[in-house]
């Protein structure tokens, strides 16, 4: 196939076939520990993040529902005695830095006043709270953490520019586990640059400093909204970089900042590091290497995972996606582009918010050899006889940064690797028989 031009862009008017953005809590309140999430919403919020997060209530986690009834959506009950009752309970057993209030749909619907309440009862409590309207009529499900972080922006203090004052202020921001946010900071002070701090931090109370004379870079494409408030509101400059997703994003995203701040990057120790890290990659990449693969859309990721999957020789048909800022995921489309010239292949199609029926057609004619899709639509793929892998997998696990490429190929190949081991045992001939 020959490389087209640039890029291929299609909107279709497909609903928002995703995880609830509520189950942001789950990596959320792990990673800010000094935290309580309140989720104000209904049973049916309460089955699905006792599901999806398997955490039992004698566990006492930081996170809890406040479970609206029939009396409180027919406005017979006064919500305000009752969240203020809820948070004096909070404070008084657990003692968090920030209680976080977590809108979902059913508050949307009924109108509940939330953000005039917080204030009163934050007052009453002395604790501060936090109002993030994380509902699923709105968002696919990774946009619920941008939603928290958008709103965690505001209370962050205010940059006292005597503090560093000869040193460029970088602020990081996006949820990655401690270990991963560290080996970024590494990486970026390998090359001399100081990081000032991450939002969000793992406590409330050390939220990093922002204002006029801040730069700040994400490390997540699903954080658009937190980049508009750091921008407009806090004046912060944002650094439109690729992600630090795979070998090449990680490079990118780092020669980037190195750019921002007129630094010099070590290209020396930057080809080392990038070359060990794909010679270790290519057990992997002789798996998927020519492999076909489609993106259902759902978390977001879908645009870094593509470019990084075509620099590793898999050809993308199509790259499904429930929402696309393509102000923030500039300089991600832009690697995009350059990284399917380089390998050249075909660009993809990029389809937001598709419709999956539309989609299903298309898979059915392409035939690729993986499609990442949510959980909903797995099942009944692997029913016709089309390998499948959860998307939401890639949100839970540990992939950013040099080092943790190899997680994403782990999870790539292990469908692929499962298939091979069924036709060595002769099964795979079985299981077409009884499709």
């Amino acid at each position: 196939m020959s490389p087209t031009e640039t890029l291929k862009f299609e909107c279709e008017t497909g609903n928002y076939h995703t995880f609830c953005p509520i189950s942001c809590v789950a990596w959320l309140y792990q990673k800010i520990s000094d935290s309580f999430f309140l989720v104000i919403g209904t049973k049916t919020c309460g089955y699905f993040l006792q599901n999806a997060l398997g955490v039992m209530i004698f566990a006492e986690p930081r996170y809890a529902m406040a479970e609206l009834e029939e009396g409180d959506i027919s406005a017979q009950l006064h919500d305000f005695d009752e969240l203020k009752r809820l948070c004096f309970q909070i404070h008084q057993d657990r003692n968090p830095s920030v209680i976080v209030w977590i809108g979902t749909c059913t508050t949307e619907i009924i109108k509940m006043d939330l953000e005039g309440m917080a204030p009163k009862i934050e007052q009453m409590i002395g604790c501060p709270i936090i109002v993030a309207r994380a509902n699923g009529l709105d968002y696919a499900f990774t946009q619920g953490e941008d939603t928290v972080l958008a709103a965690m922006a505001h209370r962050c203090p205010e940059y006292n520019n005597l503090w560093r004052e000869n040193h460029p202020n970088l602020v990081l921001f996006g949820s990655l586990p401690n270990t991963v946010a560290e080996q970024l900071t590494r990486e970026l002070a390998s090359q001399g640059i100081y990081v000032s701090g991450w939002l969000p931090e793992s406590r409330y109370e050390e939220l990093p400093q922002l204002g006029p004379g801040v730069f700040v870079c994400g490390v997540n494409p699903f954080l658009s909204r937190t980049a508009t408030t750091l921008m407009r509101r806090r004046k912060c400059q944002l650094i439109g970089a690729p992600f630090p997703i795979g070998p090449d994003g990680t490079r990118a995203w780092i020669e980037k900042i190195c750019q921002v701040f007129n630094i010099q990057p070590h290209l020396e120790n930057l080809d080392q590091r990038e070359k060990s890290i794909w010679e270790s990659l290519e057990p992997y990449i002789s798996l998927i290497k020519g492999r076909s693969v489609f993106f259902m859309g759902d978390n977001l990721l879908e645009i870094s995972l593509a470019r990084f999957l075509v620099r590793c020789g898999m050809i993308v048909y199509e790259i499904g996606i429930p929402y696309m800022d393509k102000r923030f995921q500039a300089s991600e489309l832009s690697l995009l582009e350059k990284t399917c010239k380089q390998m050249n292949v075909s660009m993809p199609l990029i389809v937001e918010k598709p419709d999956n029926y539309n989609q299903v057609q298309r898979i059915r004619a392409l035939q690729p050899d993986l499609v990442i899709t949510g959980l909903a639509h797995s099942n009944p793929l692997e029913a016709r006889g089309i390998t499948t892998k959860w998307s939401v997998e890639f949100t839970f696990a540990q992939i950013h940064g040099f080092t943790n490429a190899r997680d994403i190929l782990e999870l790539v190949t292990r469908p692929l690797r499962r298939n091979n081991h069924l036709k060595d045992l002769g099964w795979s001939e079985l299981v077409s028989q009884t499709k």
